[in-house]
């Protein structure tokens, strides 16, 4: 497994360094530049050329991507803001922890309801149940996460006064466990309804499969109860393809963030790249985009891995790859 984790590592190596070249290339082929939003258009030629000069956009696209990746490589320095000239690192940190408290909230929540649903909904087909679920279920993928939102917001912040509208925090307050938890609950619905819509129907669907296998039937008439023929048996063949679901919905998260985080105002990774997209700030949009791509490649890595956990026979087969 550890040889397997590390060729794995290897190979990211090589699609971050290209997927650095794609994002840097397509950013200066857009129109507009920092410049744009930095000076007044009034300002003469000479003034606007001394500011390329300063921000290093006077030099050749070539020239421009080799200085930025010599500073990430040698220095691990993403640069500084364009706009704002704070450190990108620093920024994009400052904002991964709203981030990843939301999402892993989220990720969690969905999980921890679409699994259940989606086993009963399974074991109990076409019950009162199982076309309950699977409405819900079309519901959290049908309706855009941008309406349940806005909807959320009109009813429980507009007329029912019961929850704040945005931010993470009150303005000027202390900032506690409470409060963070209160601003939390809108966005987590938003959020935990669209995965747990998106994974009742693999799990039903996976469960539904294996419901039907030989081994099962032998449990059965070997006199075994049903919850231990469902839970120990099923449940573990089960969750296989359902892996590889769970691990795409990391990318997903972290892409929906932009519009989630950008309705609430909640202070995160999403509103930093919608800031830093709308003021063309070259700099921070490129530190985001290599995290996001460092975000799906250790999702697949951590889907692979979970694989060996919950499937021996792949994890015996990397160690004979290994030992070869």
């Amino acid at each position: 497994m550890l040889n397997y984790v590390i060729r794995r590592i290897l190979i990211a190596i090589p699609v971050l360094f290209g997927v650095t070249i794609i994002n840097f290339i397509i950013m200066r082929m857009a129109p507009g530049s920092p410049i744009d939003m930095l000076v007044s258009p009034k300002l003469p030629a000479a003034a606007i050329e001394a500011k390329k000069v300063e921000l290093g956009l006077n030099s050749p696209v070539y020239v421009q991507y080799y200085h930025w990746l010599k500073n990430l490589v040698l220095h691990g320095d993403l640069g500084y803001s364009m706009i704002t000239y704070e450190s990108v690192t620093k920024m994009i940190w400052s904002h991964m922890g709203p981030t990843v408290l939301l999402m892993g909230t989220s990720l969690i929540l969905g999980v921890a309801i679409a699994i259940p649903l989606g086993v009963l909904s399974a074991t109990r087909q076409y019950s009162k149940l199982d076309y309950t679920a699977m409405t819900g279920s079309f519901l959290g993928i049908s309706v855009p996460s941008f309406f349940l939102g806005l909807g959320l917001i009109y009813i429980f912040s507009l007329q029912l006064h019961w929850l704040p509208s945005s931010g993470m925090t009150v303005l000027g307050g202390s900032g506690g466990v409470v409060d963070v938890l209160r601003h939390m609950i809108l966005p987590v619905i938003v959020l935990t309804a669209s995965v747990a819509g998106r994974n009742v129907r693999y799990v039903r669907s996976s469960m539904l499969e294996i419901m039907g296998q030989e081994y099962l039937r032998t449990a059965r008439a070997k006199g075994l109860r049903e919850f231990l023929v469902v839970n120990r048996h099923a449940m573990r063949n089960a969750l296989i393809p359902i892996v590889t679901v769970l691990g795409m919905e990391i990318p997903i998260l972290f892409g929906g963030a932009v519009v989630i985080e950008q309705i609430f105002s909640w202070p995160g990774i999403g509103q930093l790249t919608l800031s830093s997209i709308m003021s063309r700030d070259y700099s921070t949009i490129m530190g985001l985009n290599l995290v996001a791509a460092f975000v799906v490649i250790l999702a697949n890595l951590l889907t692979d891995v979970l694989y060996a956990l919950v499937d021996p026979r792949i994890k015996y087969s990397y160690q004979g790859a290994a030992k070869s």
